[in-house]
């Protein structure tokens, strides 16, 4: 059961006092917010750290979520710069498809904004908030967890019942604690420019970003945000699209410096242990395809705010409890990501040529009309897509590997 103040743990059926909270969530970004949130709303005790010195500041995403998630989620009309009814894709040598429905498709917020308003929300509920602390280590013994933190040139330790690590890509956390690393992982890099656009471009090829993709992504008014996907070098690329953009009068002039991020492309092996659970980025909740996380670990921390609740009602916290959560983050998300994580390796392998053949088929039997068309294709399922395109029969003829993995149509 969870208990506020100092009566938080109980034993043998009574409350005893005890310096334990109830919940400690390394990471103070979206999901470790929204998390605390809700298991404070539940009459949870809460701490979070966070690395940060404040919350939000300069964050290298495009911040585009679905018109499904902003509801879902409550997340502010306020926060919304922009809305688009699809995008334009280019292909390498720059054939068009465009992608449009009559309704909204997705909006583009302030990301620094979300991350202020969703930890100042949680903060007026009553979760404790601890900048400036970089967790180094977590201890989980028989009575609780422990959390150290570097403070300056001091160290300070939180105990808790359970600990939630939240801290997105690249925490050695969860492979210090024996849960395994992600599996594989890109890099980001976005900047700022001016430009007057009113779509979502997506740029393809090579020359853009290998294997993966650039985009331009209406922001602020006369303001436009440039970024790319891509294993290594990924400010000598962006600079590259950024000199190109400008070359076709697309920007006006260069923007501030570029930010740099890391985005999970495949689970751990695990997301729980005892007295421990994983949530968004560092749990792998992301679309592979996109690199989009905002709603896959909104949704992730949702469903972990349920199990831990029980847990802690029931006060087990063991493996075995705890492992629920994953077994129901996998059932909603885990197939959209496996096929996701298929189409992304596939797609790193085609070469430009391969890729203008592409667009060729998808023009040629007008898949892109027959996908906007699609009641079950949306903005963050893309799994269903991925499964009409490789069942076209011309495809096939691009790469032998084009056929689907035996596990896509399980449950």
């Amino acid at each position: 059961m969870c208990y506020t103040g100092d009566e938080r743990y109980r034993l043998k059926g009574h409350k005893v006092k005890t310096d334990l909270q109830d919940v400690v969530i390394i990471g103070g970004g979206p999901v470790g917010s929204y998390l605390a949130a809700e298991l404070v709303a539940d009459g949870c005790g809460v701490t979070l750290l966070e690395s940060k010195v404040q919350p939000g500041g300069k964050i290298c995403c495009a911040g585009i979520i679905s018109p499904e998630c902003r509801r879902s989620f409550g997340i502010d009309e306020s926060l919304v710069l922009q809305r688009a009814r699809g995008a334009r894709i280019y292909s390498p040598a720059g054939q068009t498809v465009e992608l449009w429905r009559a309704e909204e498709q997705a909006c583009v917020v302030d990301r620094a904004a979300l991350d202020l308003r969703l930890a100042q929300k949680a903060m007026a509920a009553g979760v404790e908030y601890r900048f400036g602390s970089k967790v180094d280590s977590i201890e989980i013994n028989d009575d609780g967890v422990t959390a150290r933190v570097g403070v300056n040139d001091s160290r300070r330790e939180y105990r808790a019942r359970v600990a939630v690590i939240a801290s997105g890509f690249g925490s050695r956390l969860t492979q210090m604690l024996g849960l395994g690393a992600t599996g594989d992982y890109v890099v980001g890099a976005q900047a700022e420019v001016a430009a007057d656009i009113d779509d979502i471009e997506v740029y393809t090829g090579h020359q853009v970003a290998p294997g993966f993709f650039g985009w331009m992504v209406p922001a602020a008014p006369h303001r436009a945000l440039v970024g790319l996907l891509v294993r290594r070098k990924a400010g000598q690329y962006l600079e590259k699209l950024i000199s190109s953009l400008q070359a076709q009068g697309k920007i006006a002039a260069n923007g501030g410096q570029p930010g740099y991020r890391g985005i999970t492309l495949k689970p751990p092996r695990r997301t729980y242990g005892r007295r421990l659970i994983v949530v968004g980025d560092a749990a792998g909740q992301v679309k592979p395809t996109t690199g989009g996380g905002i709603y896959f670990g909104l949704l992730s921390a949702q469903i972990a705010a349920r199990h831990l609740q029980a847990a802690l009602n029931a006060d087990d916290l063991s493996p075995r409890r705890l492992a629920g959560y994953q077994k129901e983050w996998q059932a909603r998300l885990g197939q959209e990501i496996k096929i996701g994580y298929w189409a992304r390796r596939f797609y790193e392998r085609l070469s430009d040529r391969k890729l203008e053949r592409v667009f060729d088929i998808i023009k040629e039997r007008r898949l892109d009309e027959a996908l906007v068309e699609a009641e079950d294709v949306s903005f963050d399922w893309h799994g269903k897509a991925i499964i009409k395109m490789a069942g076209q029969r011309a495809m096939s003829h691009l790469s032998d590997i084009i056929r689907l993995p035996a596990w896509v149509g399980r449950g």
